[in-house]
């Protein structure tokens, strides 16, 4: 008998497409227009379990934002429910979706599936055994019913709206729920998100470090990026760049020490014109022997351990406007960021920094 689970996972459909050649617009186009439905492939999410699984023995999963019919989040927790040991298993999605044809549903109720384990020794997630309970309001992760369910979990984990995504993590540090959820990196420039990061109640997860990874969106998607395609089936996807996990689980590999060879040269590592820290290009050129504070890219928080290094702030919070600094016309005006000396007079403009100090120089 085939299983509910046992349609064509999302992203799992055959490769030979219609390639369109755009790129990384099509996120900042959803971001504008509110389209929030990217949907992670299974592989992505086995890849990045693999370093949890510890984590969920008698434990209470909840996927509340992504079509549990659909949901390769729901594929891969009761596909593995016996494996990782589960409690229960709650998705949930906003309003209904086709089942059988990905794309925007036409009814405003959602649904909530709940899944507690193999019941006839098959050890297959049969359709008989998910219980499918319509939603009396459109699912809304914020609404009262949504919230009961999230009372109920003990770890949440879902690709949640970009959009909203900093309510969406509010929400998660207000029930202090253990959490794995996707998003972009630069989420934690946000003013929200920053603090947790600084404060190690959230960190990067270890198996996105570099590159894009490829999404399946809704039917009506305006597929105009580079990397994005249209596989024979018409099913639609989309390559984004900087991708992160975003967690407070623990694993062993945020506890191992950056390895430093690089040692400071004053000539190396200028300091900025806006505050106090030396500048340092790349995490690999981080100076071994240095106390004082120093401004790193974000990616450094793809080696960040919290007992090596301090987070003391980021450009953001820390850079004196430039207008206290310099004459008018000698850099570029924007956002609080560090300026650098080109020594000429003018000053040039960095990206985001995060302000770190080495706890063992």
């Amino acid at each position: 008998m085939r299983s509910g689970l046992e349609r064509k996972a999302p992203g799992d459909g055959r490769r030979k497409e219609m390639t369109i050649t755009t790129r990384n617009q099509d996120f900042r186009e959803a971001r504008r227009a509110k389209k929030d439905e990217f949907y992670t492939s299974l592989s992505d999410i086995e890849l990045e379990l693999e370093h949890y699984t510890g984590h969920f023995k008698d434990k209470v999963v909840y996927c509340n934002c992504d079509d549990p019919r659909a949901s390769n989040f729901f594929n891969y927790f009761a596909t593995n429910f016996e494996k990782l040991g589960l409690k229960k298993l709650i998705t949930t999605c906003y309003r209904s979706r086709d089942a059988d044809r990905f794309g925007r549903g036409d009814s405003d109720q959602a649904v909530m599936l709940e899944y507690t384990g193999d019941k006839n020794g098959n050890l297959v997630p049969d359709i008989e055994e998910i219980g499918i309970v319509p939603m009396t309001g459109d699912g809304d992760f914020r609404s009262a019913e949504s919230v009961e369910l999230l009372k109920q979990a003990d770890i949440v984990v879902t690709n949640p709206p970009f959009s909203l995504f900093r309510p969406y993590v509010a929400q998660l540090i207000e029930h202090q729920k253990q959490f794995l959820i996707i998003g972009n990196m630069n989420a934690l420039t946000y003013t929200e998100i920053f603090p947790l990061f600084q404060n190690d109640q959230m960190w990067y997860g270890p198996s996105i470090r570099s590159g894009d990874r490829e999404f399946r969106v809704p039917d009506d998607y305006p597929i105009t990026a580079a990397g994005s395609r249209v596989d024979e089936d018409g099913t639609k996807y989309v390559r984004v760049k900087g991708v992160r996990w975003f967690t407070n689980l623990d694993y062993p590999g945020r506890h191992e020490d950056l390895e430093l060879e690089m040692t400071y040269r004053p000539e190396a590592y200028p300091t900025y014109a806006n505050f106090n820290a030396i500048e340092v290009s790349k995490t690999m050129n981080i100076p071994v022997d240095y106390d004082g504070p120093m401004g790193v890219p974000i990616t450094f928080l793809d080696k960040y351990n919290s007992g090596q290094f301090d987070i003391l702030g980021s450009s953001k919070t820390l850079g004196r406007p430039m207008s206290e600094v310099a004459k008018k016309g000698t850099y570029v005006p924007g956002g609080p960021r560090f300026y650098l000396p080109n020594g000429d007079g003018t000053y040039r403009r960095m990206y985001d920094r995060i302000v770190i100090r080495n706890k063992q120089p």
